[in-house]
């Protein structure tokens, strides 16, 4: 909670982009950052960078990005002392919102079964604050793409009552954010995607 009260009332907030191994494309969506930021900076009061920070999970400068964003379509592989370090992270107050671009899923929740072996995976619920932490957003987690036709989830891995890690599986966010000729999605779908990027941010900086 101390790393984000700084953020909110002594620097801009920054997305940290995490590069990880294992030949995943972790630098997908490179559009998808830069407009969530500035939309987080034109319909909120919070101050924020204009383009993402990119950062590995070994870098010793870890500590001073507290929200960490994870995404990609691929495998993710992390070596020991990235585990190591990414525990250490999200127990000191670190935030990671991980959004499956499609096809990271099994082994994302492979490494985080690495990195805290006895937590699990809890689905947030429609009601959760997160979902109406500045949008009101009573359906839950918008659904942007198809991918397999699942219907969109929400997982939240706690650290007794704290969130430290959500996960948005099958709605594909980041899409959402991207330049709007990248996929070419109706304006209705990118707001619902930007406004609920808003709301995990909000939903992180104020838990």
């Amino acid at each position: 909670m101390i790393l984000f009260l700084n953020i909110l009332y002594s620097q801009n907030f920054s997305i940290s982009r995490v590069h990880y191994g294992g030949g995943g494309d972790w630098y997908s969506n490179p559009s998808s950052i830069p407009n969530l930021l500035s939309f987080l900076m034109t319909n909120t009061m919070i101050k924020a960078e204009n383009e993402e920070s990119r950062i590995k999970l070994s870098d010793p400068d870890l500590p001073s990005h507290p929200y960490l964003y994870l995404t990609g379509h691929g495998n993710i592989r992390l070596n020991d002392e990235e585990i190591i370090a990414l525990r250490d992270h999200l127990l000191n107050g670190g935030f990671l919102h991980a959004d499956d671009n499609y096809g990271l899923n099994q082994s994302f929740i492979r490494e985080m079964k690495r990195v805290f072996p006895n937590k699990d995976f809890v689905e947030i619920p429609h009601y959760h604050e997160v979902f109406h932490s500045y949008y009101d957003m009573p359906n839950g987690l918008p659904k942007i793409h198809e991918h397999n036709g699942k219907p969109p989830q929400l997982f939240g891995l706690y650290n007794k009552d704290r969130i430290m890690v959500l996960y948005s599986y099958e709605s594909d966010l980041g899409d959402g954010w991207e330049d709007e000729e990248v996929h070419n999605n109706p304006e209705q779908i990118r707001t619902n995607a930007l406004q609920m990027g808003v709301n995990i941010i909000y939903f992180a900086l104020t838990q």
